[in-house]
């Protein structure tokens, strides 16, 4: 499905599609690991929440710096640095901040489950968002980006459960 693509809409991809794409992946799978370790290990709802919220804002000005310092986008074509960083931080925020919200639910179980529905969402929305853009294969996509999260999801619950033991 692959399509050819005017020079306009090619610029929006890689100038705007992409670094919000790479934002709300890396938000949605490297919060995993601290937000699920530190419920797992504390069964404290709020606890887990501070730390997601931490990690999400640290990790969109991260991700927002590293992104607009890593080149100047006139030779790549990747448009304005800051545009780009500002762009790539935001998505990394949102990605990592809605994993996060349902541990605003102070039942240990029931904010659990609703983080783990939520991530299951976010897994199809990504992967929704790369067959679109992308024209990847929606399965490939799907099995791409839930690769990824169950490997961090594994290791953050097992690392969160050897904690509390």
């Amino acid at each position: 499905m692959r399509r050819s693509r005017d020079p306009e809409s090619r610029a929006f991809l890689l100038q705007r599609v992409q670094p919000a794409l790479s934002g709300l992946l890396d938000g949605s799978l490297s919060t995993l690991a601290p937000i699920f370790a530190v419920v797992l290990a504390t069964h404290r709802p709020l606890t887990a929440f501070y730390t997601g919220l931490a990690t999400a804002l640290g990790a969109g000005v991260s991700m927002a710096f590293s992104e607009g310092l890593s080149d100047t986008g006139e030779e790549t074509g990747r448009g304005k640095p800051v545009v780009r960083g500002a762009i790539t931080g935001g998505g990394t925020f949102l990605g990592g901040v809605f994993h996060t919200l349902p541990f605003l639910i102070s039942t240990y179980r029931v904010a659990l489950v609703f983080a783990i529905v939520v991530v299951a969402v976010e897994l199809l929305l990504l992967a929704y968002l790369r067959y679109r853009f992308f024209a990847t294969s929606f399965l490939r996509s799907f099995v791409s980006v839930t690769i990824g999260g169950t490997i961090i999801a594994g290791l953050s619950a097992a690392l969160g459960v050897a904690a509390s033991g």
